[in-house]
Parts: C-alpha cells; structure tokens; sequence
C-alpha cells in the first residue's frame, strides 16, 4: 500500500510536478481539494495554469481521488477525467477505511466524531495549507500541507505507506513529518 496524499495544488503546475515527483509510486492519490482554482483571497501561486494542469492530471495512470474544496467550482468537472466528489470521498482500499475532504465545511470535530462512528483509519483533510500528522482516538488525522501556496513556508505532500505516514518538502524530497503505524 502505498497513498500518496496532496491538497490545495490552486492551479500550480510548478508545485504539483515537484510533488508528483514523490508520488509518482504510489497506488492511489488523495487529493483533499482546491484543485485548479487559486481563488479570490490567495495570490497567484509560481507556474499557475490550471488548463495545463488539468491536462497532466488527466493523463496520470494513477487512480486520482478528490475531494471538492472550497475554491473548486462546478465548471472544474468539465477540463477534469476524475470525479471531484461532494464535501467528502469515503475510500476502502488494502482494509483500511480514509475519509478525505477538503475541511471548509464544518469544524473537525465534527468529522472526527462521524470517523468513530464509522470506524475509519484515516482522516486526510487540506484547506489550512499547514501539514500536520496526529492520532486523535483511533483515528490518524493528515493534512498534507499545499505544494503551491504553503502557509507554513515549505511545500509540501505525503504518503500513507504499511507502517508510516511521511510528509515531504517536495524542494528538497526531505521528509519533514513521519508518524509510525505499528
């Protein structure tokens, strides 16, 4: 099993092929939101095109999982092969349970108690543009951080691997956060 985990690409063809660099192994991608669309409050992010990005995603033969974020509109569907899902995606896959979303919608504490509820492993979130790793219950929360526009000052992306979660500076291919599974 190997997740490869991004969030929060605002149209950047610049950050997104440095992080693809280190996904580009990987079984699956989440993606947790803010796919192509810089939005109204965020600057211009280094190598925005989101016509040009939209054209790399679609030829990626990775499966792509994504959730819809905050500045992801209806009309992203049309330049898109891969389904942007509604506020969340539930995913299965090697027996675990990972629910991705984007984490405009509602406080996180709501969605922790819906990840008990529903005894999922994983919650991959995205909007703050701040990567982080932590166990809340029985529940591994990830936010991958943004490769575009990082409001920690360093680009990033992840991977859900057997045993460990890293994030990675996609500058320096550095893991910055590791959180130990077993």
């Amino acid at each position: 099993m190997k997740i490869g985990l991004i969030s929060d690409t605002h149209g950047s063809v610049e950050g997104f092929l440095k992080a693809f660099e280190i996904l580009k192994e990987c079984d699956l991608i989440v993606h947790t939101g803010d796919v192509l669309y810089h939005g109204p409050r965020n600057p211009l992010p280094p190598g925005y095109n989101p016509q040009k990005l939209a054209e790399i995603l679609n030829k990626i033969k990775i499966p792509i999982i994504a959730a819809c974020g905050n500045c992801d509109a209806a009309i992203d569907q049309l330049l898109l092969k891969f389904p942007l899902q509604n506020n969340y995606a539930l995913i299965y896959f090697n027996a675990k349970k990972i629910m991705a979303l984007h984490g405009h919608d509602k406080p996180i504490e709501e969605w922790l108690k819906l990840c008990r509820d529903w005894k999922v492993d994983f919650l991959i979130t995205g909007h703050t543009h701040v990567k982080t790793i932590e166990k809340i219950d029985d529940i591994i929360l990830i936010n991958p951080g943004s490769p575009s526009l990082p409001k920690d000052g360093i680009p990033s992306c992840g991977i859900i691997l057997e045993d460990v979660v890293r994030l990675y500076n996609i500058d320096t291919k550095e893991i910055t956060m590791e959180f130990k599974l077993i």
